[in-house]
């Protein structure tokens, strides 16, 4: 499962479970504070509001050199660039200040933080656990613009491979186009695959001429099975395999240069 679908949206599952802790941690927060009727909702929105701004300043701070020549993707935040260790040092900081400024507030606040903080690290680690068992590489039937059958595993032939699952119509997939045609160009030891889900070949090879792209390996999944196969509720979606078929990561959303570089980096 790489998201979860909240009516029209569908919210990658990292978000999600960072959501659901600070739920989690206001509950807690707003029953240990009850007593004494102090609130904690500000400061647990300052700890919540930190974590995200120094994982995104970790992140882009590791990968600046793909920020050079576009410095409002600093704050696009749309890739889902995120340091979960600068994330974790940020809402540690904010929470130590608050907790030594506001003696009142230290065992609700730190009750309410324990309590988010469990809660994301045991589901984070329940679900990498259970996602790690197995995750290979689909042998969904899929076929070239031609109509060869093929399927993933004959495409990769060993080699570490990225699997794109997109389609014409979507925005970010376009926008996210050229970076992975970028990196599909300096990763020949990678198999990059474009897997186009429930369009025609005459569609996908009018996009590609109209956007002048050179893909290599673009795929139809005409029935648009591999995305309930992987787990993809939403486009774009990008996985991410090893050398062995084990899939590593998984990106639910637009590529940017830095992301990718970030993801691909599990492949070494």
């Amino acid at each position: 499962m790489l998201s979860i679908n909240l009516g029209p949206l569908a919210l990658p599952l990292g978000q999600a479970l960072l959501l659901i802790a600070f739920i989690l941690a206001l509950v807690v927060g707003a029953v240990v504070g009850r007593k004494n009727r102090i609130p904690v909702a500000g400061p647990l929105s300052d700890i919540f509001l930190a974590t995200i701004v120094a994982a995104r300043i970790g992140f882009v701070i590791r990968y600046f050199e793909h920020y050079q020549n576009d410095l409002l993707g600093i704050i696009d935040i749309r890739d889902g660039g995120f340091s979960m260790l600068a994330g974790l040092v940020g809402a540690v900081a904010v929470l130590g200040w608050k907790l030594w400024r506001h003696p009142a507030i230290r065992r609700p606040l730190g009750s309410a933080a324990a309590a988010g903080l469990l809660t994301w690290g045991t589901l984070s680690l329940l679900i990498n656990l259970m996602e790690s068992q197995a995750r290979g590489v689909p042998d969904s039937p899929l076929a070239h613009l031609d109509s060869r059958q093929t399927t993933l595993p004959h495409i990769a032939e060993g080699k570490p491979m990225v699997v794109n699952l997109w389609a014409t119509w979507c925005p970010p997939c376009i926008r996210e186009m050229p970076v992975l045609e970028n990196a599909q160009q300096e990763h020949p030891d990678i198999a990059f695959v474009f897997v186009n889900q429930g369009e025609q070949p005459e569609t996908i090879e009018q996009f590609l001429t109209q956007y002048n792209l050179a893909l290599d390996n673009v795929l139809t999944d005409v029935r648009a099975t591999m995305g309930t196969t992987t787990g993809s509720h939403a486009l774009p979606t990008t996985l991410f395999y090893d050398a062995e078929g084990r899939q590593v990561n998984a990106h639910l959303g637009e590529l940017s240069a830095a992301s990718l570089a970030h993801n691909l980096e599990r492949l070494d």
